[in-house]
């Protein structure tokens, strides 16, 4: 890459016309080198690695005690296309199974979301006779679906999200669900990233985005909530 560098001339007097003294010289080239010296600290400065940027800690889950018959249960993208080839998917599909016999047996409203391609739901988390599968359009599941128009039909107002990935849909879904009034639950322990950082972004951008809970504080109403699988109870 060639860098625009102003040029810096050092003009010698007439006198070095003739040949110079020996420290005439030394002073010329020593001028010349002053001259070059911004130019090769600006290259230094541009071959050196940015400094990374770290996404600021979040605060830790918290419990939450959510009403069985204003909640539900949507299960992100937990199938053989999206979760099958990340160990860090497959690595939480036993807590996701617990929850999801947890809020069955306190009869929740359970659904599930998957990719435009419509591919096999694990079998794990398979969904039950009567709930509701649908195809996503977007990461915001809430986007061009039904979704919003299925959870007011059934007076939800708390949404609880699990599933692939906490960057990704479950982001997006969560930012549209704030949007439409929910509150949003995610099972931290029930939604994970390809990487650490990606995890680090979507905590952190969980409870920034929109009306933010910086502080994590439970339920707070239309803004997301941190929580875990084993801390969230159904009464």
């Amino acid at each position: 890459m060639t860098l625009p560098v102003t040029p810096c001339v050092v003009r010698p007097d007439p006198a070095f016309l003739t040949p110079p003294a020996e420290s005439d010289y030394l002073a010329v080239m020593l001028l010349r080198s002053l001259c070059a010296l911004p130019a090769a600290l600006l290259i230094a400065l541009m071959a050196t690695p940015a400094l990374a940027q770290q996404v600021p800690p979040v605060p830790a889950p918290v419990p939450v005690s959510l009403d069985h018959a204003n909640t539900a249960v949507l299960v992100l993208d937990i199938t053989s296309q999206t979760c099958s080839p990340q160990p860090n998917c497959l690595e939480f599909v036993p807590r996701v199974s617990n929850l999801l016999s947890d809020a069955r047996a306190k009869g929740v409203f359970v659904l599930y979301s998957t990719p435009a391609t419509s591919p096999p739901i694990l079998p794990d988390v398979a969904p039950q006779q009567g709930e509701p599968v649908f195809a996503g359009l977007g990461q915001d599941r809430f986007f061009d679906t039904a979704l919003d128009e299925i959870l007011r039909a059934k007076n939800i107002s708390n949404l609880v999200l699990v599933g692939w990935r906490e960057n990704g849909s479950v982001l997006y879904t969560a930012v549209g669900g704030n949007l439409r009034t929910y509150t949003v639950v995610v099972a931290d322990d029930g939604t994970s990233a390809a990487t650490d950082a990606d995890v680090a972004i979507g905590r952190y951008q969980l409870l920034t985005q929109l009306n933010a809970n910086a502080n994590n504080e439970p339920l707070r109403k239309g803004a997301t909530t941190l929580s875990k699988t084993d801390m969230i109870t159904f009464q």
